[in-house]
């Protein structure tokens, strides 16, 4: 399954929103500094969908904070 997210790095709350069947807005507390978000950002997932980090990957925007994610 792959979903399309907007990240907001630095937020006060760490909180996930679905605007659509297969985009989230995904809010981490962690930086958007040396890949802290990026962990940060599949943690939160892990925990929202109950699977194991290891199931998820960023396939586009490593750097961006449009990603393109793949739960396998």
């Amino acid at each position: 399954m792959k979903l399309s997210l907007r990240v907001k790095a630095g937020s006060k709350k760490e909180k996930i929103e679905e605007t659509g069947p297969a985009e989230l807005i995904v809010c981490v507390r962690a930086p958007a500094h040396e890949g802290k978000a990026n962990q940060a950002v599949i943690e939160a997932l892990s925990r929202h969908f109950s699977i194991a980090k290891s199931r998820i990957s960023i396939i586009k925007g490593q750097a961006s904070k449009n990603k393109i994610i793949e739960i396998i």
